[in-house]
């Protein structure tokens, strides 16, 4: 069993960072992937960015691409997601997940393991 615990999440005023961490209990063999997923509410959880953690390849959606980077810490086994440049729609819950080799990166039903959540406010 995987677990996951995300933090840093906080308010912040639009313009504004954070940086979120997602602390993993242990890493198992079959975590291919990790994950950043946002839900606001009334709407569906979205994937934002994720990381392929054998390699340190990072993907993005273009809605954060230039204001977000997902990056890892092998040692720690924790993996961030420093966030710039933040706007009032990236107002949501954010969660990091980890899944195996097969499936979309953007699918949350690809994910086996999945976080708690973060919340992030940013005020205009």
């Amino acid at each position: 069993q995987v677990q996951l615990v995300e933090s840093g999440g906080g308010s912040v005023r639009a313009g504004g960072s954070l940086t979120l961490s997602c602390a993993t209990s242990r890493v198992a063999d079959s975590t291919y992937y990790m994950g950043w997923f946002r839900q606001a509410p009334g709407k569906e959880r979205e994937g934002v960015a994720a990381i392929y953690t054998r390699a340190d390849i990072t993907y993005y959606v273009d809605s954060v691409k230039g204001r977000f980077t997902v990056s890892q810490d092998k040692a720690k086994n924790t993996i961030y997601l420093q966030m710039n440049g933040l706007k009032p729609e990236d107002t949501a819950m954010y969660y990091c997940a980890a899944k195996g080799p097969s499936g979309s990166i953007w699918n949350r039903s690809s994910y086996r393991y999945w976080g708690p959540g973060t919340q992030v406010t940013v005020s205009s």
